[in-house]
């Protein structure tokens, strides 16, 4: 074994963590979560681990033969390495995470936010319906168990109950909304809910800093049955790191993550960005364009920071609503909501990002710095003070799978958004005729059925709850005629 890597294994901490498993090229071929780092990365060079025979005992001899080095990750329990592993094996797409799977299918948390009923579900392939997806993770017991001891600090439903009309046993435990009898407001379970999906994506020390802020709010409002709520949610919290989710069978520091201590060298930066923020474009032709901000705090996706732009120049223009975004970004007023990215990215080549660097110029921020990821041959564009420069890196570059799940995330961000609009702006045409149907009802119907589909689908009986009798009964009609 290389004295490199001796020296990496006696270095290994006892903390929970995730680590990564390097070719002689520096290429991740594999990421795993641990318990107990020491320990679990010290089985791959044991002997007795490599014994067996089976197919899995093979591929396992493969990877720790092309093993040449080893980075890590510490955090501060179990729940956090299970969602950093999913993460980073969807950034970097390590070769022997597919090829050590054994064929298990992978799995997705799924939580329909805006139902009327919202549940936290699992499911095998995400669908267009609407709903928030998680993951795709592999150990799904391992996630089926940190829901549950998540589902104790925030209290969710697994399904809709059928004709039933008082809370049932996991409401008394603490493990239910009790939405059936207003136990709970579908306003506060949507809050609950908005917190679990902030743990979900990773952003356990800001959703910890939040439930403080409201607990001490809630004490100073003397509204002492909120503030003991919050307060055994946090306790719930911390006692995750009490909680076993895999043993030894198996917040991200910036300074730690390899992708951005590079980028930062690459690009002269005084430190490892913290905040990088994906810039897109999405439009049909010119119509509904909208534009994207994704925001990756330490190289992990932080979608509560997503900012999305309902551009006002029309036509297609993709340089001009380019340069509007940045404007609109770097303004002082959200500058001073939403901070100062430390890097920015923009999706394209030299021209999309001329004129983004000219409109942060225009407003006063030319310090914030930018660079571009041209779509072809991937290739990174740093602005210079005459001209740009093209950097060629491998596509299996820690900076490129970053840059690369940055850029891909706006890309998803924009064209979900895009897609919504265009859809709303269909239904809207839709009902234009429709008697008694005006613009606040028809926000009313878009904002209820969540799309065009699904409205579309709707039953006379559906429609009533929303509209009343007759106008429900009136829209019924009307689009049974539509469709036909």
């Amino acid at each position: 074994m290389a004295k490199r890597l001796d020296e990496k294994l006696a270095k290994l901490p006892t903390s929970p963590g995730v680590y990564f498993h390097k070719n002689a090229a520096g290429e991740i071929i594999y990421i795993g979560k641990a318990a107990n780092l020491r320990n679990r990365v010290r089985q791959y060079f044991h002997p007795s681990t490599l014994l067996g025979a089976g197919a899995s005992d093979l591929k396992t001899a493969q990877l720790v033969n092309e093993i040449a080095d080893i980075d890590w990750t510490e955090v501060e329990t179990e729940v956090d390495a299970l969602f950093l592993e999913a993460e980073m094996v969807r950034r970097y797409m390590p070769p022997y995470n597919i090829l050590l799977r054994d064929d298990k299918s992978l799995s997705y948390v799924r939580i329909n936010y805006k139902s009327d009923y919202p549940t936290v579900a699992f499911i095998r392939q995400p669908l267009d319906d609407g709903a928030q997806y998680f993951g795709p993770y592999i150990s799904i017991n391992e996630v089926k168990k940190a829901l549950r001891y998540l589902r104790r600090a925030f209290p969710y439903a697994s399904s809709k109950p059928v004709n039933q009309k008082r809370a049932g046993l996991h409401y008394h435990l603490g493990l239910d909304p009790g939405l059936e009898d207003g136990r709970t407001s579908l306003e506060d379970y949507r809050a609950n809910l908005r917190k679990l999906m902030k743990y979900l994506r990773g952003n356990r020390l800001a959703l910890v800093g939040e439930i403080e802020r409201e607990m001490k709010a809630a004490a100073k409002a003397r509204d002492f049955e909120l503030a003991a709520k919050l307060r055994n949610q946090l306790f719930s919290l911390q006692a995750l790191k009490r909680q076993v989710l895999f043993s030894d069978r198996e917040m991200l520091d910036a300074s730690k993550d390899q992708a951005l201590v590079e980028l930062a060298k690459l690009l002269g930066l005084s430190a490892p960005p913290r905040r990088i923020e994906g810039y897109d474009i999405s439009h049909i032709q010119g119509t509904d364009t909208v534009a994207s901000m994704v925001v990756f705090i330490n190289g992990l996706p932080s979608k509560t920071d997503y900012r999305k732009f309902k551009m006002r120049l029309p036509g297609n223009d993709d340089f001009g609503h380019m340069a509007e975004t940045i404007k609109r970004r770097l303004r002082v007023e959200n500058i001073n909501k939403w901070g100062k990215p430390d890097l920015v990215l923009i999706d394209g080549g030299k021209g999309q990002l001329s004129v983004a660097t000219a409109a942060r110029d225009n407003v006063g921020q030319s310090k914030v710095p930018m660079i571009g990821l041209a779509k072809r041959f991937e290739e990174i564009i740093v602005p210079k003070e005459r001209g740009f420069d093209i950097v060629a890196l491998p596509e299996s570059s820690h900076i490129v799978k970053l840059l690369q799940r940055i850029r891909d995330e706006s890309h998803r961000f924009a064209t979900v958004y895009h897609s919504m609009l265009r859809g709303n702006r269909q239904t809207a045409s839709l009902l234009d005729d429709v008697p008694g149907i005006g613009p606040a009802t028809r926000k009313r119907l878009i904002r209820h059925f969540g799309s065009m589909r699904a409205l579309s689908a709707a039953n006379e009986s559906q429609l009533q709850k929303v509209l009343g009798p007759k106008t429900g009964k009136a829209v019924a009609k009307y689009l049974a005629a539509f469709k036909n």
